[in-house]
């Protein structure tokens, strides 16, 4: 229990340059104070202590603002930045060095019993307000931006943005095996909108050209 502690503040200092001391991300940092009293929960939920692990996770959500179910199952290394409005629900499977900013929802569709939430590989970072809902499966080393809506599931290496969500080209570097690095930088992300009109702008200039080039009119082309 020590040794993962240990790690959650360890990671906290690698992943936020506001964090200045150990005491005070033990004490100032409620998405360090989040994973642990999760860390308990689970393990009374899976000693089949409903009721207690529940309490436990209520008890999380009032004094932290961020809401997991003792269910869920979360990796090493994992990170909610601010955390506020956070919320991950029973069968979500969360891998290592994951990392959340706040207003992030891991949600469920419907009413169906088993498998309902998703499943987020390793590396993965989630930018602020971004709702990955239903027993879809996000790939290692892949990026969600903030305000995305993501749907379906996404392959590795990739970067989602939008709403529904939809994967744009990734340009950086790929992560190394040894040692993980995590992107944090989820708010510098293609724009696919802006990229389509400007291949629309391209294109009708190009027109233009053409058709003035058909007349045999040299002005100006605006």
């Amino acid at each position: 229990m020590f040794k993962n502690i240990k790690e959650d503040i360890k990671v906290v200092f690698e992943r936020d340059p506001a964090a200045n001391s150990v005491l005070e991300v033990i004490l100032c940092y409620p998405g360090l104070h989040a994973i642990i009293m999760h860390r308990i929960a689970h393990y009374l939920y899976m000693k089949k202590l409903i009721l207690l692990s529940r309490l436990i996770s209520q008890i999380n959500r009032f004094f932290t603002g961020i809401e997991i179910h003792p269910g869920a199952k979360i990796g090493k290394g994992f990170f909610i930045d601010h955390g506020m409005g956070v919320v991950i629900g029973e069968t979500t499977e969360i891998g290592d060095n994951v990392t959340l900013y706040q207003g992030v929802t891991l949600g469920g569709t419907g009413k169906d019993k088993g498998k309902r939430h998703p499943t987020i590989k390793n590396n993965v970072v989630i930018g602020s307000g971004a709702k990955v809902l239903g027993p879809i499966v996000i790939g290692e080393n892949s990026k969600i931006g903030a305000g995305a809506v993501v749907l379906h599931n996404v392959p590795p290496n990739c970067t989602v943005v939008g709403v529904p969500g939809h994967c744009v080209k990734r340009e950086n570097i790929k992560i190394k095996k040894i040692k993980p690095y995590v992107d944090l930088e989820h708010g510098k992300l293609p724009d696919p909108i802006e990229d389509e009109l400007d291949g629309i702008r391209e294109r009708l200039k190009k027109l233009e050209i053409l058709m003035n080039d058909m007349e045999g009119n040299d002005g100006e082309i605006i």
